[in-house]
């Protein structure tokens, strides 16, 4: 047992992140909504899981075909190793992670079966083919790594495969669905939350998850679990440090909102490299995802672009800059993989735009249909 047990333990601590999104996101909208946002979560980590049995496993683990998607290991069964379960377990864990992102950027204005067919186009045709191109390696199949990850593209739990995923194709919902009614005109403030006490507490459910998320990715208890979790601490207190000290020298005031997503946005930013990264870069990526989620907060609304949660800035721009962060800071004997910084970074950038413009176009095009 000892093989697997972590991630089973790991794969609960995610789940954990489910309660915490459904409360974060729950208390951030007028109440009104908040029984419709609720149902939303719950329902698409529903809808995911069933999808990622049937065959969303099989598209990002299964035998490669020129490291583009896999072909085998679908409906998951018993017939597979106590190993290969809690993977596959984890794993759709990490898929409903994803899925969920989209739900609290179009909170208060969008149909639940509308909502649910965002999911499925997410589960089955957008996240299992990227998870292929970069962490297909990490499943023993037949065939070649994923192409990403082939030439060297690192991404350790998922700046960029879970949430710039998530965050790109919440992009997308919000750019076609429109602002909600009296956001941007002059005048009209809409409230901040219904209960920010239960956002605080979601916030605080997903910080708990997310030592499974970037812990567990280690896929064993090994020596690299602690510092990795350390790393993950630190950057998340420095980002809600950072993005409250921003808010209140220009606003005057904190806003509880920045102090929630600062440390969203602190675990995003070291996902990708917190098992190469020191404590004390951990603080600087912490410290910049946290400038990054304020001013992307900033922008996304002079760019008239209502997102309810702060969802994109907190994830997607988070991702980018934690992603590029593995080829800033990580360090060479721990990368281990024969490239020069430049090379890093410029994988690094490949990898973000690569996935970037497949999440967003294929998102765009089906909810536009």
């Amino acid at each position: 047992m000892a093989e697997y047990y972590w991630l089973l333990v790991s794969s609960a601590l995610v789940f954990m992140m489910q309660a915490g999104f459904l409360c974060l996101e729950s208390g951030r909208i007028r109440s009104k909504n908040s029984i419709n946002v609720a149902a939303k979560n719950i329902s698409d980590f529903i809808i995911s899981t069933t999808l990622f049995w049937l065959f969303g496993f099989g598209v990002m683990f299964g035998d490669s075909v020129s490291g583009l998607f896999g072909v085998s290991d679908f409906f998951f069964n018993d017939q597979h190793t106590p190993w290969e379960i809690s993977f596959f377990l984890f794993q759709m864990m990490f898929c409903g992670t994803a899925a969920t992102l989209t739900s609290g950027a179009v909170a208060e204005r969008m149909t639940f079966i509308g909502y649910l067919a965002i999911t499925v186009v997410l589960s089955a045709i957008i996240y299992p083919i990227v998870g292929h191109w970069a962490w297909s390696g990490v499943y023993p199949s037949e065939g070649p790594q994923g192409w990403l990850e082939a030439l060297g593209f690192i991404d350790f739990a998922g700046s960029t495969v879970v949430h710039s995923v998530g965050g790109w194709v919440a992009l997308a919902a919000i750019i076609i669905i429109g602002p909600r009614m009296g956001r941007f005109e002059e005048g009209i403030r809409l409230p901040p939350g219904n209960n920010l006490p239960l956002s605080a507490l979601g916030t605080l459910l997903i910080w708990f998850g997310w030592i499974g998320f970037n812990g567990g990715s280690t896929l064993a208890l090994n020596d690299d679990v602690p510092v990795i979790i350390l790393n993950t601490f630190i950057s998340a207190a420095w980002g809600a440090l950072i993005a409250a000290g921003i808010n209140y020298f220009r606003d005057g005031y904190i806003e509880v909102g920045f102090v929630l997503n600062g440390t969203i946005a602190g675990l995003v930013g070291i996902t990708a490299s917190c098992h190469v990264v020191s404590p004390g870069a951990s603080v600087i990526i912490g410290a910049v995802s946290g400038v990054v989620v304020y001013f992307g907060s900033v922008l996304m609304e002079r760019w008239r672009l209502d997102d309810a949660l702060d969802v994109v800035p907190a994830h997607l721009f988070a991702g980018i800059w934690g992603t590029l962060s593995v080829a800033l800071f990580g360090q060479t004997d721990k990368i281990d993989n024969g490239l020069g910084f430049l090379e890093q970074l410029g994988v690094q950038a490949l990898g973000i735009v690569v996935i970037g413009f497949y999440c967003f176009v294929v998102g765009y095009a089906c909810m536009w249909c």
